[in-house]
């Protein structure tokens, strides 16, 4: 998965979030021998000639939890981000917002590479890339978490938040509809996105055909009560 920069995100990830908010084995050798380099018995002493390595499921427990560690550090830089005073301190705070996501990313991405059925690996690397405006990736990582456990209200949420940022609106609209059959919480947060996407959109078109930006706006107004 590709390392993202956070500064010089694109227009739609504004849009997306305004008014929101490897592991690896062990060292091999005792004794301090380098990996690969034969040793030899000493009298009464004893060699461990197989490095201890993790099983792939705690491997990928242990890795899971670095990226979250990593994420609440990127939410909190986030935080810090949003009330500074000063472009300069702005800019230093979301390069480290950036780091500390990219650093979540390699790391559910090597829980991943020891279980790769881990639902909560796939969902939280969706965010992820979603916060990194990685939206392409974030569909296929949320595509994956939901063939193993469909329906998920959160996961169809991201996912919809992520096809209206590429402008995938048939999408956005059918992840409306089943988030207002079983979430309207959710549901009223997408057509909120939704709103804030037909308003960007009308004061500056970014290549969207004006038909389309005004049928999504009808659409808006059709189905805006199914939540209330």
């Amino acid at each position: 998965m590709r390392r993202t920069s956070w500064v010089g995100i694109s227009l739609a990830a504004a849009i997306l979030f305004a008014g929101v908010s490897r592991s690896y084995g062990q060292i091999p050798g005792g004794g301090g021998g380098l990996p690969g380099r034969s040793q030899t018995n000493q009298p009464g002493e004893q060699i461990e000639t197989t490095p201890h390595e993790d099983k792939p499921d705690v491997a990928a427990r242990k890795a899971y939890l670095a990226g979250i560690k990593s994420m609440d550090r990127a939410k909190e830089f986030e935080e810090v981000a949003g009330q500074s005073t000063t472009a300069e301190k702005k800019a230093r705070a979301l390069d480290k917002v950036s780091d500390a996501y990219n650093k979540a990313l390699d790391q559910f991405t090597e829980a991943l590479s020891n279980k790769s059925d881990m639902y909560d690996a796939w969902n939280r690397v969706g965010y992820v890339h979603l916060r990194l405006g990685a939206f392409g990736e974030a569909i296929d990582d949320y595509n994956h978490a939901l063939a193993i456990k469909p329906d998920t209200q959160d996961a169809l949420f991201h996912r919809g938040e992520a096809y209206l940022a590429i402008d995938r609106l048939d999408e956005a609209k059918g992840t409306y509809i089943d988030l207002a059959n079983h979430s309207p919480e959710m549901a009223g947060q997408l057509m909120a996105a939704m709103k804030r996407w037909v308003a960007a959109h009308q004061a500056e078109a970014r290549g969207m055909n004006p038909k389309d930006i005004a049928a999504l706006d009808q659409w808006i107004q059709a189905h805006s009560g199914a939540t209330n």
